[in-house]
């Protein structure tokens, strides 16, 4: 570290005069501070990746046609790397058409009267995808006449303007992400078919098409459940309520924890915002109401799955990406709306009412069972050390609302010192943990709750991540595991991937959980080093290397400080660990960390062979 200092005081300092001030256009803005506008750049392997955000802001519009009455369909295609979406709204107004997707705040969505519940209120979505996409074309068909233009990285290269009395009224954007800005990447189908359901749900009665396979929905949220649950019972039918301005659907499974799909005028807010909270809030108030006790919230939502959808007029979002709503004053009325709404349908459901009342007696029968546990790891913990062993902090965290930086932060979960060692050397202090496993985690497939607490691994590392509470006090915005590119690596990642869904289910649902991609291969000669990730890999950078000599790395604890700057900074691999849906939790787990120990064999000797 001393000589890294010194190194940066010997440079020159940089001169701050008139010469040093930039006026960048819109365009420029976007292009060089993408993240402020699509969020994370990605390759397309997380479903919030930028490419989908992109996405989403052109299906948006599509939407807003259909809330405000008009176009009941929408048909997404995809070649190669280029989408498109198609409406049967009212087509852009055509001598508007270049301006409406290449300046910022020029937009319709100013005006209440024509988009009362709109996403798109700051007049940047499609212009952000124009300006980040190698290539972007629109059109618009309004009563018999018509308009294109292309756009290549938001510059316009051409328009054209005629009659075509052919194609019914709407509008049409197809779009190619830029290599330019997101390097590498790839779309990942079931990440957008995951985005045209929740459109589907949450606007019934609208037909979305994606290369040839329709999403609609009659029953809005309650189907939403119903598909997530599969076949993972629920203790009682789903709550299913409608409301003018709020939308809502619950029930309770056998899960631990709690789980929410929540939305902003057909926008998924990945990370809830007020009006998740106030729909926690007013479950809670309800139940307490009827049962004429007063539970605990922790009980009334502990195994509680629930999705709610409210329509605001001028949304405040904590992020351009949207994901977090901020707007305080829905926070009254969907309170009062959900405790009343869900009170009268627990009367009129006295069977279902009596399953959810009972789930949360034996919650909170199990709360205080666990208090002395809780308390004994607690005083164990103390005597091992102040401070969580194994833990290398960081000073930004997740949990910090006002973190510049709270995005970036995260966690990693390593085996051994030596690999922990270098990886402290090499991190970024400000947002990059690191926490050193012992060994092999437990598996705590089968096991209850008391688990996490009798054993000294899983409690450390659930106290390092804050997520005793929930994940509301979660530290980090991704944990990472970064185990060994090995079977004894691959043990530990698949057990520390078993205790995040047996008991923080959430935490990978939304998507906070990575896998961290290590080379295993090393190929350079006295010009140049290429860290290879596969055989192929190695056999294309020995093709390109002459007199290049060949390393395998055994582990993590064979590279460096100095290495490990490449692989855990800005260029970092991160593999997302996603769940297509609730259902396939519980089955995945027992099959793949259960006691069917001759079917799991079976299916790896299948399986090598097919390799092979």
């Amino acid at each position: 570290m001393w000589q890294k200092r010194s190194l940066m005081s010997s440079k020159p300092a940089a001169r701050y005069d008139e010469n040093a001030i930039q006026t960048l256009d819109a365009l420029e803005h976007i292009r060089l501070r993408t993240g402020m506008y699509i969020g994370r750049i990605g390759d397309g392997s997380h479903q919030q990746d930028g490419i989908y955000v992109m996405l989403k802001e052109v299906i948006d519009n599509a939407i807003d046609e259909f809330i405000m009455g008009h176009g009941k369909r929408v048909e997404i295609t995809r070649e190669g790397p280029s989408l498109t979406v198609r409406d049967f709204g009212r087509g852009i107004p055509l001598g508007k058409l270049v301006e409406c997707v290449s300046q910022i705040n020029t937009g319709g969505k100013f005006n209440d009267e024509v988009f009362q519940f709109s996403v798109g209120l700051n007049g940047v979505g499609t212009k952000a995808v124009n300006a980040l996409s190698e290539e972007f074309e629109v059109w618009s068909w309004r009563e018999g006449r018509s308009k294109r233009a292309l756009f290549r990285r938001g510059r316009l290269i051409e328009e054209q303007e005629g009659r075509d009395g052919r194609e019914p009224d709407g509008t049409r954007v197809r779009f190619t992400p830029d290599l330019e800005i997101f390097r590498r990447y790839g779309w990942q189908d079931e990440y957008v078919e995951q985005r045209l359901n929740y459109y589907a749900y949450l606007n019934s009665g609208l037909s979305l098409s994606y290369n040839g396979r329709t999403f609609r929905s009659k029953n809005g949220l309650a189907d939403l459940l119903v598909a997530e649950l599969g076949d993972e019972p629920a203790l009682y039918e789903v709550v299913h309520c409608r409301h003018e301005r709020v939308e809502f659907a619950l029930t309770h499974t056998q899960t631990y924890g709690e789980t929410y799909f929540s939305f902003v005028n057909g926008q998924y807010t990945n990370d809830g915002g007020t009006h998740q909270s106030a729909f926690r809030e007013g479950v809670l108030k309800a139940i307490n109401e009827f049962s004429k006790r007063n539970f605990a919230g922790e009980d009334v939502r502990d195994g509680l799955v629930g999705a709610v959808a409210v329509r605001v007029q001028d949304p405040v979002f904590e992020s351009q990406t949207k994901n977090k709503l901020g707007s305080t004053e829905v926070r009254p009325w969907v309170v009062q709306t959900v405790k009343h709404e869900l009170t009268v349908w627990l009367h009129k459901h006295k069977e279902a009412a009596e399953a959810l009342i009972e789930k949360v007696r034996t919650n909170e029968r199990i709360r205080k069972e666990l208090a002395s546990i809780k308390k004994e790891a607690r005083e164990r913990a103390k005597k091992v050390a102040i401070r969580i062993p194994k833990l290398i902090d960081c000073k930004q965290h997740y949990n910090e609302p006002k973190g510049a930086r709270r995005e970036e932060t995260m966690i990693f979960l390593t085996e051994g010192d030596s690999a922990g060692g270098a990886m402290v050397q090499a991190r970024d202090v400000q947002t990059q943990a690191i926490f050193c496993l012992k060994g092999k985690p437990l598996n705590c497939h089968g096991l209850e709750r008391d688990a996490v607490y009798r054993n000294e691994e899983l409690y450390n590392i659930m106290q390092a991540l804050g997520l005793e509470d929930g994940l509301d006090g979660l530290r980090y915005a991704r944990v990472v595991i970064a185990t060994d590119a090995d079977v004894d690596g691959m043990h530990i990642r698949n057990l520390l991937l078993t205790y995040f869904l047996r008991y923080f289910e959430e935490l990978v649902t939304k998507g906070h959980v990575c896998i961290l991609e290590t080379p295993l291969f090393r190929v350079r000669n006295k010009q140049q080093t290429i860290y290879c990730y596969s055989e192929a890999e190695r056999d294309a950078a020995l093709a390109q290397l002459r007199g290049a000599e060949v390393t395998r790395f055994k582990g993590l604890g064979e590279i460096g400080p100095q290495e490990f700057n490449a692989f855990i900074g800005a260029d970092a691999r991160l593999v997302a660990v996603s769940v297509k849906n609730l259902s396939e939790v519980s089955k995945t787990l027992d099959f793949f960390m259960g006691k069917n120990t001759p079917e799991r064999r079976q299916f790896i000797v299948e399986n090598l062979i097919s390799e092979l």
